[in-house]
């Protein structure tokens, strides 16, 4: 295996991954709510959904942070090497994967784990495992 040195950047993974730690925690602190993507989303979507001004801040948040951040610095170039046909069947079962395991990665692998929650401990092993082995189809038996 060879490292890409140059891309390689531990400060700023570790920057942002704290970041995304402290807003979990004052979500969950504050708001006593968890910062699960699908949740926050689906319950935006949720006809009738009395808490609608703190879940559309939060998407909103993830929305305007990029392009605030394009303003102050360069934005990485991004290669998907995938067709939209590819990206539209991974988006769908990433959302049914969603549904059925009742959370995202963010909210197990982030929050649940962190609460010490058994099945989000499952749900995160069972991401990571799915990915293993996705990548070493795709890398070493196609």
């Amino acid at each position: 295996m060879i490292i890409d040195w140059a891309s390689f950047t531990p400060w700023s993974a570790l920057i942002g991954g704290a970041i995304i730690g402290i807003a979990a925690a004052l979500l969950a602190l504050l708001n006593g709510r968890v910062a699960g993507i699908s949740g926050i989303l689906g319950g935006l979507l949720a006809p009738g959904t009395p808490d609608f001004a703190w879940r559309a801040a939060f998407v909103a948040g993830l929305i305007v942070a990029p392009i605030v951040y394009a303003l102050a610095a360069t934005l990485p170039t991004i290669t998907i090497a995938a067709g939209y046909p590819t990206l539209i069947v991974a988006g769908l079962l990433v959302g049914i994967g969603t549904r059925y395991g009742a959370g995202c990665t963010s909210g197990h692998g982030v929050c649940g784990l962190s609460r010490l929650s058994p099945r989000s401990l499952v749900a995160t092993l069972v991401f990571m495992a799915a990915g293993f082995v996705t990548v070493f189809v795709v890398r070493h038996v196609i």
